[in-house]
């Protein structure tokens, strides 16, 4: 779980969330730039998943396997709903929206490592 998918994709939401904060701060309603980077970012989340199935068919296992799969979950799912919910209110508040959900990202990236490295470490 730890590794360059990760970076990307926290690297990704982080880059998304500030061009979202950005545009909310000018005023501007969510674009379709913004909703290509959660595009962008839930590929990187995507990739990041196949990753913990093939180490999980490898024989490696989280801490805790209903933790990991309520994170994991979680973070699929918040690319598409910040989409959906950014592009219904078609105003600045459409672009913080986006914003508060790509900062959410990297976090739950990070405690995906951590649940994963649970096991690894000790």
């Amino acid at each position: 779980m730890n590794g360059p998918l990760a970076i990307v994709a926290i690297v990704g939401a982080l880059v998304v969330a500030g061009w979202a904060l950005l545009c909310a701060a000018l005023d501007r309603a969510p674009g379709w730039t913004q909703v290509g980077g959660l595009a962008a970012v839930e590929v990187a989340l995507l990739a990041l998943t196949v990753a913990a199935a093939v180490a999980l068919i490898g024989g490696d296992r989280p801490g805790d396997p209903a933790v990991f799969a309520g994170y994991l979950i979680t973070t699929l799912s918040l690319p598409p709903m910040a989409g959906v919910l950014g592009r219904m209110e078609p105003t600045r508040w459409g672009s913080l929206t986006i914003g508060i959900f790509c900062l959410v990202i990297p976090v739950l990236v990070v405690r995906l490592q951590q649940t994963w490295a649970a096991v690894a470490g000790g």
